[in-house]
């Protein structure tokens, strides 16, 4: 039991502080002189002419656990991740290989599992015999199972996975982006206009340029959430699969916590939105499930309000609102706070909940931007405000304030409140029994308004009717 402990800690501080466990490079498949010997499905060969690449030994942690203890404010983190697969560890161990790969090593049967056996020797020794068998992607492993992979991996195919960018320019603008970074996450504000993954059309986005954010690091790190392409603020990468991993079960709690009992325990987003009119009350919470149509062209689809809930396409959506401002010249600034987690949960509830949509939300605005009438630029605007500059990949700052013909999505992330998930993850990884998270200290990061949002605030100020 003491072995197993050690080798959890070691594996696990490993995934944490090396982004993942680093496998080793055997230069033998003899070790022990037994690896190349084969028994029921083992693969038979000559020793000291099979080299393999070993994985380190399977330590489970379980970051969903420790999610929801962090959830609750409690100390129930516990104490294992049953049923982790071995395909799960393979690429939590080698987060370089591309997807595809790791799929087709299991699907030839190049992938193996150490099986060890006790043998009594004539001096009643116990000596352990160390053989290889096959393992599939689905097969359970438990603490301490070794893998190994063929050490003929092509480093292109690595390469590939970890494509480095050579352009100092948009290096510097992209890490000019980041708000906190430590050894768990990093937190960027996203700059309208920059899509968060890849698409038809779509060359750049977050997802496929998030390996600029690392320096040395072959792993490149994680999207946690989304944000829409034209939304900006903040938004929350992982650095490692475990802190992935974490914060995605983090996110999925504060959905069902809010469905539960409608509170909001460790998880808070706070949104700033210029919508087109004003709500009938200052404040309130819309509750009210979304729902995906497809549009007359059979392709593209979006969101709406469904009356009933109970069919399984229809997702149940909380957000809660203030009023910041209203203006006399028929805009109203808010607060939106989004309790559970639904694509354009914000955009559908101020346009067909509140009946106000979003500035620049033409897909579920479409009327009200029909009607639109751009307002007068006063005087004493400042004229940096009013100054366009182009961006590294295609970005364009200045422009898009209620001021033009075609305004942007006025809707931005200003603020979002995480447990600190890299103290969470030290003591998840260093402890014997379940760790504590009630005395987990809170982050607090916030972004500015984009300048057409700021722009648009200034305008409003100035206007006089």
């Amino acid at each position: 039991m003491a072995a197993l402990l050690y080798l959890r800690r070691r594996a696990a501080a490993a995934a944490l502080a090396g982004v993942a466990p680093r496998p080793q490079w055997l230069a033998t498949a003899a070790r022990r002189g037994a690896l190349g010997s084969g028994d029921d499905g083992g693969e038979t060969g000559e020793r000291g002419k099979s080299p393999w690449l070993q994985l380190p030994p399977f330590a489970p942690l379980d970051a969903a656990a420790a999610a929801r203890a962090i959830s609750r404010g409690g100390g129930e983190g516990g104490d294992g991740e049953q049923g982790a697969t071995a395909i799960k560890w393979v690429r939590r161990c080698c987060p370089d290989l591309p997807t595809s790969l790791v799929q087709k090593l299991f699907r030839l049967r190049k992938v193996k599992k150490n099986v060890v056996t006790a043998e009594i020797s004539s001096a009643d020794a116990s000596a352990e015999q160390h053989r290889l068998r096959r393992v599939s992607a689905k097969d359970q492993l438990m603490p301490g199972d070794i893998l190994f992979l063929p050490v003929n991996l092509k480093e292109s195919s690595v390469a590939e996975k970890t494509k480095k960018f050579d352009n100092r320019n948009e290096i510097n603008f992209l890490r000019g982006l980041e708000i906190y970074k430590d050894e768990a996450i990093i937190v960027v504000n996203k700059p309208p206009g920059m899509p968060v993954q890849g698409g038809v059309g779509i060359k750049n986005s977050i997802d496929v340029l998030a390996s600029m954010f690392e320096e040395n690091s072959s792993e490149a790190p994680r999207l946690v959430h989304r944000l829409d392409r034209d939304c900006s603020g903040i938004l929350v990468l992982g650095r490692n699969q475990l802190s992935t991993s974490m914060l995605h079960a983090i996110f999925r709690e504060k959905t069902a916590d809010a469905l539960a009992d409608g509170t909001q325990h460790v998880l808070q987003r706070k949104y700033v939105a210029l919508v087109i009119g004003t709500p009938r009350h200052p404040k309130g919470l819309l509750s009210a499930p979304l729902a995906k149509i497809l549009l007359q062209d059979g392709k593209s689809e979006r969101l709406t309000v469904r009356a009933s809930s109970n069919a399984a396409s229809v997702q149940d959506a909380l957000t809660e609102y203030r009023v910041i401002e209203s203006c006399p010249q028929g805009y109203t600034w808010l607060e939106l706070f989004p309790r559970t987690g639904r694509k354009h949960q914000l955009r559908v509830h101020c346009a067909e909940v509140l009946g106000t949509p979003i500035v620049g939300d033409y897909k579920y605005g479409r009327q009200a931007h029909q009607k639109w009438m751009p307002l007068p630029l006063p005087r004493t605007i400042d004229e940096e405000l009013l100054r366009k500059r182009k961006l590294p990949f295609g970005l364009v700052v200045g422009g898009g304030s209620i001021a033009e013909e075609q305004p942007q999505l006025h809707l931005h992330c200003k603020q979002m409140v995480l447990p600190d998930v890299s103290v969470a993850l030290h003591r998840l990884q260093s402890s014997d029994v379940n760790p504590d998270f009630s005395d987990l200290e809170k982050l607090n990061f916030v972004a500015p308004l984009p300048l057409h949002m700021r722009l648009s605030w200034e305008i409003l100020k100035s206007v006089k009717i």
